[in-house]
């Protein structure tokens, strides 16, 4: 669909993070926050920036940012944050001063923490509204202030909303597959680096050198001392349901209700230590527990 622009350029700033294949556990770029880069691409004449905040120098994440320039970005500017600070302050503190008319983000990261989080609390910090799961930017309007947006709804369903600039949109995996990687345009793009370092203090003002342009940018960062006391373990599978034959059509809803039940490998049990450990049994088999 055309997207028609106001007069001036539209600021479009796109969040991303370090995706993981679900069962390789290998580094790549996240399906969704891939997905918030093309819609920021298929904008015309729109002004598009791509930030990430996290552990810069690092083999896995400038493999992972390369892929993200392979999509035809010239440069992506990262915040180089370390582990135990809290990489949310930084975003706040840079994105208040460039304030861009739309911030688009995952929903939530494919490792880490990936509480979903990160949006609602950037918007609400940044006093913008929030749209989740849209699927594609329709038309941005940004002499009179407003977009119109497609969100996706349960059972492939689409709702055309309105919204005032500015604002933080997620990206649902419905919107338009990403395009793929190129290596001469992954070569031909930029990492600017921004270097911040934690203080001994909650909160402090520090000054950040690009590695690649020399500039200086100022940013606030804040000590992530909870998490240093979290025991992280990994992730125990969540139990079975128990399969449920439903009838679709009334002839299966009377042949249900009339039909007489048939044994099969079931058996009476009048002992109730041997009952025990035949329903514990199945439910193993089931893998319930």
């Amino acid at each position: 669909m055309h997207k028609l622009l106001g007069e001036e350029n539209v600021n479009i700033t796109v969040l991303v993070s370090m995706g993981e294949h679900p069962l390789s556990r290998r580094a790549r770029r996240a399906e969704q926050d891939a997905r918030a880069i093309e819609i920021g691409l298929n904008l015309p004449d729109a002004q598009l920036q791509v930030m990430h905040a996290g552990a810069a120098n690092n083999e896995h994440t400038n493999t992972v940012l390369k892929d993200y320039l392979g999509m035809g970005l010239p440069e992506i500017k990262v915040f180089n944050v370390p582990q135990e600070t809290d990489s949310l302050t930084v975003l706040i503190t840079n994105l208040t001063e460039s304030s861009p008319d739309i911030i688009l983000t995952g929903i939530r990261a494919e490792n880490g923490e990936s509480s979903g989080m990160l949006p609602y609390v950037l918007a609400e910090n940044i006093d913008m509204a929030l749209v989740p799961n849209i699927t594609e930017i329709l038309s941005v309007n940004k002499k009179d202030g407003f977009a119109e947006l497609l969100q996706a709804l349960p059972r492939g369903q689409r709702r055309k909303v309105r919204v005032n600039l500015p604002f933080v949109a997620t990206v649902d995996m419905a919107a338009k597959a990403p395009c793929q990687s190129a290596f001469g345009a992954a070569m031909r793009g930029k990492i600017t680096v921004v270097e911040a370092t934690s203080t001994p203090t909650l909160t402090a003002n520090i000054g950040c050198t690009s590695s690649n342009e020399g500039t200086t940018d100022t940013g606030i960062i804040t000590n992530n001392n909870t998490q240093t006391d979290w025991e992280i373990t990994p992730a125990q599978p969540r139990p079975k349901r128990l399969k449920i034959v439903k009838a679709k059509t009334a002839a299966d809803r009377f042949k249900a209700a009339t039909a007489k039940a048939q044994s099969g490998a079931g058996k009476v049990i009048y002992d109730n230590q041997e009952a025990a450990e035949a329903i514990l049994k199945m439910l193993k088999d089931e893998k319930v527990l």
